[in-house]
């Protein structure tokens, strides 16, 4: 049983940090911090101010530079309120140590802000066992910087090894925590693979997207169950899936965990099982929320993660969500309403030239084309089906 030094209480003041680097500009770092700062609130934490500085890469000590730590560590100590400093990248352990020893709050990074957030909201034993072994996996290089020691049952006679130090035997610890997680996480994938098998000769539809897209409203407009949404990151951690029928034509649809940019990887990895509904899915409902400043990044971060569940050749429909808001957003109250319009025919004609016609726009909220959208899906399910199960002829019309 891992005792970490602090949790992420509600309400705990922080403060962000990020670099600007030769492979992230400004404009970047700007919207990565606003999505940290997303981030830390879904935790439970305020952020009440942000710091960046240009560096061409991490100093290997401190992160940022000695300046801009000392610029940190007199903020923190004027305010007198500041729990908690979240790095927007991975830091080591020994960066983490350095930090809070100069700085003297509680410091972590992207990754392990998002552990926390995987942690909070698994309800699963599937889920819970993948976060877990997620967090084992990113503290086992970081435990002597990270951590102030390991609670071990029996750690009397025999549990140290000759000449083992206590960090070898926390990193010993770990190690076989982390193995007996693997096998019960094996074991939870062997039930689920067998739970899938039993549905029977169905289309599997699945929602995917980045998180807070509006999969979950979406999922609820179309199958007409209630599936948890909020308008915070990662809503959903463990995979739905309901019976759908449109047109008395039968398919398979889920709703999975959003992804994100800067993912842990030790949690793409522990999570791929419950992303196996993507791998084995007939087609693709891909959710872009078109409202967000940089949705053509969060497309390619999906589009990226896809390839590395192979699933990136899959039958795929892109649903350009958040319409309503794109337009209150973009278009000024004054401009007239046939360049309105042209604009927006320019905008969905380069979509369905990028996505060979693959692609609809609706608002879920307003319920906005949802019509036109469940067309399109069960104009894929029938193509599916005449492909897959060519016997089944009653569900192709």
């Amino acid at each position: 049983m891992i005792e970490k030094q602090a949790k992420i209480k509600k309400e705990d003041k922080s403060v962000l940090v990020g670099l600007v680097t030769k492979d992230q500009t400004e404009t970047q770092l700007n919207d990565y911090l606003r999505e940290l700062a997303f981030l830390a609130e879904t935790a439970g934490a305020v952020a009440i101010k942000t710091f960046s500085q240009k560096l061409a890469h991490p100093d290997t000590r401190t992160f940022v530079g000695k300046g801009k730590l000392e610029e940190i560590k007199k903020y923190v100590q004027q305010k007198g309120e500041v729990k908690l400093v979240i790095f927007d990248d991975e830091l080591s352990g020994s960066q983490i140590q350095n930090i809070e020893k100069e700085i003297g709050v509680k410091v972590i990074d992207r990754s392990d802000l998002i552990l926390d957030i995987f942690a909070s909201r698994a309800k699963t034993a599937q889920a819970k066992t993948q976060v877990e072994l997620a967090q084992y996996q990113y503290i086992l290089p970081r435990l002597k910087g990270m951590w102030s020691h390991l609670e071990r049952q029996g750690a009397g006679i025999g549990s140290r090894g000759p000449g083992e130090t206590e960090i070898e035997t926390d990193r010993r610890i770990v190690k076989d925590k982390i193995s007996l997680l693997r096998k019960r996480l094996s074991e939870i994938d062997k039930q689920a693979a067998t739970q899938r098998k039993d549905r029977g000769e169905f289309i599997r539809v699945s929602l995917v997207g980045y998180t807070n897209v509006g999969k979950s409203t979406l999922m609820n407009l179309l199958s007409k169950s209630e599936v948890f949404a909020e308008n915070k990151l990662f809503a959903t951690l463990d995979t739905t899936t309901r019976k759908v029928v449109f047109e008395q034509t039968p398919f398979l649809l889920s709703d999975t965990v959003g992804f994100i940019r800067k993912l842990p990887h030790h949690l793409v990895e522990s999570f791929k099982s419950t992303l196996d509904e993507v791998r084995e899915a007939d087609v693709l409902l891909h959710v872009v929320d078109i409202s967000h400043p940089q949705y053509e990044e969060q497309l390619k971060v999906v589009n990226k993660t896809l390839a590395e569940l192979g699933a990136a050749d899959k039958l795929t429909v892109t649903i350009f969500n958040k319409m309503d808001k794109y337009v209150e957003e973009t278009f000024d109250q004054w401009l007239e309403e046939d360049v309105k319009a042209e604009l927006l025919t320019d905008l969905k004609q380069r979509w369905q030239n990028e996505t060979n016609g693959n692609c609809v726009f609706v608002s879920a909220t307003e319920k906005t084309n949802i019509p036109e959208l469940r067309q399109t899906i069960l104009n894929k399910v029938r193509d599916m089906y005449q492909i897959r199960y060519p016997y089944k002829a009653e569900f192709f019309y």
